[in-house]
């Protein structure tokens, strides 16, 4: 079993950066696939960033360049630094751990980004 508890969302202005963590419970978390995905009022949940145990990263298009994930495995704890955020990024933001047998879910955190 393993939990995730995101945090780090909030009120930005467009063009301002935040930070999200996502801190894991449990075991191995060095050999899990970590993700951020958000999803916006109306719209299907959608992969942001994403990180293998052996640190690969992809991102998707719309973040390239402006988000960056890492990962520390002395912490059990995931990032996502978003920089340049635009309106559209506002969305809720959930911390996904893929392991050998399940994959679970945070909680989720709000990221709201004003024009």
């Amino acid at each position: 079993q393993v939990q995730l508890v995101e945090s780090g969302g909030g009120l930005v202005q467009a063009g301002g950066s935040l930070r999200l963590s996502c801190a894991a419970s449990g075991r191995g978390f060095s050999n899990y696939a970590m993700g951020w995905y958000r999803q916006a009022p109306g719209k299907q949940r959608e992969l942001v960033a994403a990180i293998t145990s052996g640190v690969s990263t992809n991102y998707a298009d719309s973040v390239k360049g402006r988000f960056t994930i890492s990962r520390d495995n002395a912490k059990n704890t995931v990032y996502l630094q978003m920089n340049s955020l635009k309106p559209e990024d506002t969305a809720v933001y959930y911390c996904n751990a893929v392991t050998r047998s399940w994959s679970y879910w945070g909680q989720g955190t709000q990221v709201t980004v004003s024009s």
